[in-house]
């Protein structure tokens, strides 16, 4: 009788995928320094330091940082409201980050911008939108300006489990299907579409599924799962690149904060928060693993997420040293 296939270590599944160990501790000190930055917008706000509201991505840092190290920094993103992650990790500058959120002059928008809809052209970053779903059809656009170009280039278009349930994500996907347009498309699916559950909200479970009725491929993935989101985005990528169009991936993850911050969280208990941040949290699991293969100590691991905090605490003193908008300027470097 064939003896069962052994199960792939961490250190085996990272050589397989062209991972160093120095690219998996990087891959830890990102989702730390994600993790922190989002601890200090929340912090901030308490503070009143930050108007207008915000969408915290706590807890789905493995997607973020999956994506960002299995596509290319030419790469076009899309980003939705709750895109923090997404930028830091496609490597944003952390102080213009947070001057941007405090509505800073030296932000990435000049202040106009704020929380939902920071934007760096110069990084591809073609920035967030606060309307759900409202940038998955801006991916029609720059896909076909990717292939006048004849670039390789791709889009990657994230939207939330809610926005999936809008008109225009079947109408992006049909086009898309037809055109061949080279974008990666990403539902982070959280379990929530601001205070409803995906299963009271979708008639059929994985989201993903429904590009079947496009022709398109389609993963449904555990999204806290850092090398699964690596490798399922990689192999992604490489068939967009390779000319055959779109690709749909359902990540499955969770959020720690309210969908806003004028949230209560009366929808879901204390018990089930707890839950996913002691089972299923990606940055505990994740170093688990490392410390486990004798990659990093928690005593190193501790330090990546104390360097994490200090970054986002220098970046804070940046922002608050820098300078407010001119009130003269305000009908400048907007797009009417």
């Amino acid at each position: 009788m064939p003896k069962a296939k052994s199960k792939e270590t961490l250190v085996e599944k990272a050589a397989r995928l062209g991972l160093s160990n120095e690219d998996l501790v990087d891959m830890l000190r990102t989702m730390y320094l994600i993790r922190q930055f989002e601890y200090m917008a929340d912090r901030l706000y308490a503070l009143g330091k930050v108007h207008g509201t915000m969408h915290l991505s706590a807890g789905q840092e493995a997607v973020a940082v999956g994506i960002s190290r299995a596509t290319r920094k030419d790469d076009y993103l899309i980003n939705h409201h709750r895109g923090h992650g997404h930028f830091i990790s496609k490597g944003a500058d952390i102080n213009l980050m947070m001057s941007e959120f405090l509505g800073k002059e030296n932000g990435y928008c000049k202040g106009r911008g704020g929380s939902m809809h920071i934007a760096d052209f110069t990084s591809n970053n073609l920035g967030a939108n606060g309307i759900v779903g409202g940038g998955i059809p801006h991916s029609l656009g720059v896909g076909l300006a990717i292939k006048h170009r004849k670039s390789d280039a791709l889009v990657i278009t994230l939207f939330g489990d809610g926005a999936a349930n809008e008109g225009v994500f079947h109408e992006t996907l049909n086009m898309a299907a037809l055109w061949k347009i080279p974008s990666l498309y990403v539902c982070e699916n959280n379990k929530y579409g601001m205070s409803m559950d995906v299963e009271r909200a979708t008639a059929k479970l994985p989201i993903a599924q429904r590009a079947e009725g496009y022709g398109i491929p389609w993963y449904a993935i555990d999204g806290n799962d850092l090398l699964l989101v690596y490798e399922t985005m990689k192999n992604a990528a490489d068939y967009i690149r390779a000319g055959n169009g779109p690709v749909l991936v359902e990540t499955q993850t969770y959020r720690y904060f309210g969908h806003s911050k004028s949230d209560r969280n009366l929808y879901r208990s204390k018990e089930e928060i707890e839950n996913w941040r002691t089972t299923k949290d990606p940055i505990m699991r994740f170093r688990g693993q490392l410390v486990e293969e004798n990659i990093i100590t928690d005593e190193f691991a501790d330090q990546l997420d104390k360097e994490g905090l200090k970054i986002n605490e220098d970046a804070v003193a940046f922002a608050e040293a820098s300078p407010e908008p001119d009130p003269s300027t305000v009908t400048e470097y907007v797009y009417a």
